[in-house]
């Protein structure tokens, strides 16, 4: 136990947080004055049930059993999710959420809390500071003792795009269930589900703009009521829905908030729960969230000789947990606000991408909740063809036809000598092909000798370049089913640099070429500041794109990437950070598309009709100022309407100053937004490392191709391997390599049978 005293504890706001905080502090320091603060009546509440899905519950248990077997007793469970749009329902089963109502949660934590010895005092308005030894910010996520803190904890909140009411209905439910119904003016989404034997919780949410076109700005609590139920009578029959909101005066309908704080404490007070960070109700973890860190902060002060450690402690603790729900929230939050994008797709792949919208759950998870669920999206994914997962299914981009949809992506090896690819890239490459990788794409093959990033990179500007091409290209055709992609492009500003082990980015201690960009503007502090581009240099450094895609056509490329990301040349001139140009080639997005279009243009001129071309791109800088996700939909579209067959979707690396929020697939969601709202396909790369990623990716619609770069650096044969481990035995392995596929499949059968016996 911590060595320091604590002789009062001040919870302000009595919430789940604030009620679960002071009973666990109670019982771990009995001295202790615990006292509960809260403004509202003990049974006015926002919201008519709380969920929670199994996994927290032996978290309860063991941090209070008695508050767990109260809760747990009043629990409604069910299993499966159901999901109804176009007069159509989706059914996926396995899920196992349990629902309790949040006045039946607060009676028994206002119980147990009184039970333990916590004083609680309700209908207190706090206006002047309270005087304890730790006060607990439990006040949600419009925390006024946050607010008074006059910016000590570097509180960001973001409003949501969507309006949401919470109603509560007596329609019985044997599901969460999931309702979307389309107006003239918008969608309507529903997420609903029972918490006890008579009542339903009843969350009717829509975009901002479709809630003010309905005029539901101006609606009273009758006349929401009435919207909803008419909206909604063909699933309500009989049943009506209720409000419990008389005590927000009138505002029924409110934003969801995306609360982050830099800091969780201030001195003597403390930030939990919906105060300290927020998670969209889709995702279902607010209340969970709360309460555990209610655990983690009592813990944190028996653990530690000084409030300021312990306090430090809790905060590092939790906000780790919190991150790894953040980014599940955050997919959570955005598919919801654009139910539209969504809702475009067929009505299977729709409900599979609510199921799978957070990134959380993936193909095999879902498979292991419901196996004739998944497999029906398999058959249906599949079709014509015969089922199989979703990675190992063919795609096609004009002529070209592809036997699975993994790629290994373009990764520099800083392996070329003059610009020459050797044994490295032949070995390399190859390697992957045998993998079993549908599509292999080379590094950034430089135009250009000043147009290397650095003097290791591969090239395509002497002849010799070609012939060594095609020695690889031939290999891949003749030995695998693979296809081959040659990914061109120009260093930019980004070039004239250092090996990536020898220090990446990093300007070369001697023997530096020229640099040129749209701006004369050095990458990084370190850099080489760049010329500004001439038009002469720009019409040369096109026609070397032109002259490299014709080189590619003869060496056997089945397919053309233009670089457009990352910062390079034309990436550069894309960005406003490094554009700066007050010609016909800077300014606005039109015109600083100018040029990488007239490059693309030029390619897709020479290049062979038969052959796909993609680009790739970055989808936003990171940073403020810079390209964003709207200007990504204008840049893949300007690609598409030149004739670009597929967008490969990266983002940033233009800016050392960017700041990417990094976690599982992060890219992902703006390959899915171009796919969705523009119809063009998209590659989705960036943190994808396993099938189970890779396959609920595609079975969602959320991209047509996956591009694993790291993950085929560790295994050259990921593909096979991947297949094998899911129990795919029918995927294509060299046949010299046959004896080795079926002593892998037995030995992950037996594997398989030792853990189940």
């Amino acid at each position: 136990m911590g060595s320091f005293s604590l002789s009062s504890l001040a919870c302000l706001g009595g919430g789940p947080a604030g009620l679960y905080t002071a009973i666990l502090a109670k019982q771990r320091f009995p001295e202790c004055d615990v006292r509960v603060y809260e403004r509202h009546r003990p049974d006015d509440t926002f919201g008519w049930g709380v969920v929670f899905s199994d996994a927290p519950l032996g978290n309860l248990a063991r941090a209070d059993a008695s508050s767990h077997a109260a809760i747990e007793a009043a629990f409604a469970h069910w299993d499966d999710i159901a999901i109804h749009i176009r007069g159509e329902r989706i059914v996926s089963g396995g899920h196992g959420f349990c629902g309790i109502a949040r006045k039946e949660l607060l009676r028994i934590l206002q119980s147990r809390a009184r039970e333990v010895g916590v004083i609680l005092e309700f209908e207190r308005e706090i206006v002047s500071p309270i005087v304890a030894d730790l006060v607990v910010a439990s006040d949600g996520v419009n925390s006024r003792i946050r607010a008074l803190s006059q910016g000590h904890f570097g509180t960001s909140v973001e409003r949501g795009q969507c309006r949401f009411v919470w109603l509560g209905t007596t329609l019985p439910l044997d599901a969460f269930t999931f309702l979307f119904e389309q107006t003239e003016h918008g969608w309507f989404a529903v997420h609903a589900y029972r918490f006890d034997a008579n009542l339903s919780t009843f969350i009717v949410e829509c975009r901002e703009e479709t809630w003010l076109a309905h005029g539901l700005d101006r609606a009273d609590t009758a006349n929401t009521i009435s919207f909803c139920e008419n909206l909604f009578a063909a699933y309500l029959g009989p049943h009506r829905l209720m409000a419990n909101t008389a005590h927000l005066r009138g505002r029924d309908w409110i934003n969801f908030s995306l609360v982050t704080n830099e800091r969780w404490f201030h001195g003597n007070t403390v930030l939990i729960g919906d105060a300290a960070h927020t998670a969209h109700f889709s995702v279902g973890s607010g209340t969970k969230l709360a309460m555990e860190d209610a655990i983690g902060l009592v813990e944190a002060l028996a653990a530690e000789r000084t409030l300021s450690l312990a306090l430090s402690r809790y905060e590092a603790e939790r906000k780790l947990e919190v991150l790894k729900i953040g980014n599940a929230a955050r997919n959570s939050t955005q598919w919801f606000e654009h139910v539209a994008r969504y809702a475009k797709l067929p009505v299977e792949q729709f409900a599979y991408s609510l199921l799978t919208r957070s990134q959380r759950i993936g193909h095999e998870n879902l498979r292991l909740r419901d196996a004739s669920y998944v497999a029906d999206v398999e058959r249906r994914f599949a079709t014509p063809r015969k089922a199989t997962l979703p990675m190992l299914t063919p795609f096609s981009l004009r002529s070209l036809e592809l036997v699975n949809r993994i790629v290994v992506s373009p990764m520099d090896m800083y392996s070329a000598v003059d610009g020459l690819p050797g044994d490295f890239h032949l070995v390399h490459l190859c390697a992957r092909a045998l993998g079993g990788a549908g599509l292999i794409f080379t590094e950034m093959t430089c135009v250009t000798q000043t147009g290397r990033i650095t003097p290791g990179c591969a090239g395509m500007y002497a002849p010799e370049h070609e012939r060594a091409w095609k020695r690889i290209v031939d290999f891949i055709h003749s030995s695998s089913p693979a296809k081959v992609g040659l990914q061109l492009g120009h260093a930019g500003p980004k070039g004239s640099t250092k090996l990536m082990w020898d220090g990446m980015d990093q300007p070369l201690d001697s023997g530096n070429w020229p640099l040129v960009a749209p701006s004369a503007m050095p990458y990084g502090p370190d850099n080489a500041t760049p010329a500004e581009i001439t038009r002469e240099q720009m019409v040369e450094i096109r026609d070397a794109f032109v002259q490299a895609a014709i080189m590619g056509d003869r060496a056997g490329f089945d397919l053309v990437e233009i670089h457009a990301a990352h910062g390079y040349l034309l990436s550069a001139f894309l960005t406003p950070l490094r554009n700066c140009r007050d010609d016909r080639f800077g300014g606005s997005l039109t015109n600083r598309l100018r040029f990488p279009l007239e490059v693309f243009t030029a390619v897709r001129a020479v290049w062979p009709h038969r052959k796909p071309m993609s680009v790739r791109i970055s989808a936003t800088d990171w940073v403020d100022g810079g390209i964003d996700g709207e200007d990504s939909l204008e840049i893949a579209r300007a690609f598409s309407e030149a004739g670009a067959d597929l967008i490969d979707v990266s983002t940033g690396q233009t800016t050392p100053d960017a700041k990417p929020i990094y976690g599982r697939m992060f890219q992902t969601p703006y390959a899915d937004r171009i796919r969705n709202e523009l119809g063009i396909a998209t590659m989705a790369v960036g943190a994808i490392t396993d099938a189970e990623q890779a396959n609920a990716i595609l079975a969602s619609g959320r991209a047509d191709l996956i591009a694993l770069g790291r993950p085929h650096l560790a295994d050259a044969a990921w593909t096979q391997h991947a297949a094998a481990a899911l129990g795919v035995n029918d995927l294509w392995w060299p046949q010299q390599y046959l004896a080795g596929k079926s002593q892998l499949e037995r030995l992950i059968q037996r594997t398989k049978e030792d853990a189940h016996s």
